[in-house]
């Protein structure tokens, strides 16, 4: 008994000692390009109607922002890390490796990932099968046989002749990116399993599955783009013929400048997303570092903001962003779970 409690005392001294050189008197958040603009809005809105310090927000991506937030514990690391996917196994034990223990998940709403193009082009109409044989490394033989190649294709009409005869040039986000691998499992992956023979191999090899149906390729057509979905959005502009990818939000915001493609017959539409009917759409969340709440001042406060009615609710201010927000039993619980700062278990 006597260890056991010389031992929480030396972690608790640790631990304060890590926060003793002048407390941080603002909130630090890393992460997701996607959540970044919802998060900016929150934490604006907070630094106003609060005394605390307006959060600082950096948009390093997803994969990033985990690599930052499960450093460690105090000061010199992020409280809050955003993310336009579910943290992942290896990061979570990363985590735990590195002392971040206590780790609150807060699901905030649902975000569409849109293949677009320029409002002055054409608008495409794709299915996932189109997808993954545009962008994907290796692809079925077109000469039907039951075998691999790497892509041969060079224009959406080589990938389905009811497209049109323009270079497949895709701008998209890095490795990084929460919605590069969204992107990759929704929309690559999705079109992969159009063919029975790969989606057989899943019970057989799933990681060569995996390979096969999630792996980018990398000679031209897809174009790394940096995080920064704005930029993108620009690029298309400059550029009628080619896509680029990127979150519903800046669909939503740049509506008078670029256009969704329609993806299995569904436009990318809040309604759409919402009601799940269009295939290419995933969870946001971000991640809180339980140990930094009560010594980081307004994170308690800032949790609330964020998971408030009039922030994340239906008619909600995040909504008037084109953030597509969870239903009300949803919403209830994750307020409640961050309320109580209920603990991630993986």
């Amino acid at each position: 008994m006597k260890k056991t409690l010389m031992i929480a005392t030396v972690a608790a001294t640790a631990m304060s000692a890590q926060f003793a050189t002048a407390a941080r008197d603002y909130i630090s958040i890393v992460g997701s390009s996607t959540v970044y603009p919802f998060a900016t809005v929150v934490a604006e809105r907070f630094g106003k109607s609060t005394n605390y310090k307006t959060p600082k927000i950096e948009s390093t991506g997803s994969g990033g922002g985990m690599k930052l937030f499960c450093q460690g514990v105090g000061i010199s690391h992020p409280d809050i890390t955003n993310a336009s996917r579910r943290i992942k196994s290896s990061e979570f034990k990363m985590c735990q490796e590195n002392g971040v223990k206590g780790i609150v998940e807060v699901l905030i709403g649902y975000d569409g990932i849109v293949i677009g193009n320029s409002s002055k082009a054409k608008q495409m109409k794709l299915t996932r099968k189109d997808i993954f044989l545009a962008l994907a490394k290796q692809v079925p033989n077109p000469n039907g046989s039951e075998t691999l190649v790497d892509n041969p294709y060079k224009t959406w009409k080589d990938v389905n002749p009811a497209l049109p005869n323009t270079k497949i040039e895709v701008l998209g986000p890095p490795p990084t990116s929460g919605t590069r691998d969204a992107f990759q499992e929704l929309a690559l992956e999705g079109g992969c399993k159009k063919f029975d023979w790969i989606k057989a191999m899943k019970k057989k090899d799933k990681k060569q599955y995996k390979k096969i149906c999630r792996t980018v390729r990398e000679d031209g057509p897809y174009i790394e783009a940096g995080e920064n979905d704005n930029l993108i959005v620009q690029k298309l502009n400059a550029n009628k013929k080619a896509l680029g990818i990127f979150g519903f939000s800046f669909l939503d915001q740049n509506a008078d400048k670029i256009q969704g493609s329609m993806v299995d017959g569904k436009n990318p539409t809040f309604e759409s997303i919402a009601e799940g009917s269009y295939p290419v759409s995933r969870p946001l969340y971000f991640y809180v570092k339980k140990d930094h709440v009560g010594t980081i001042p307004g994170m308690k406060e800032y949790l609330a903001e964020f998971t408030s009615e009039k922030a994340f609710g239906e008619e909600g201010y995040l909504s008037e962003k084109g953030m597509i927000p969870l239903g009300t039993p949803e919403r209830a619980k994750v307020a409640s779970d961050v309320k109580t700062l209920k603990n991630l278990a993986m």
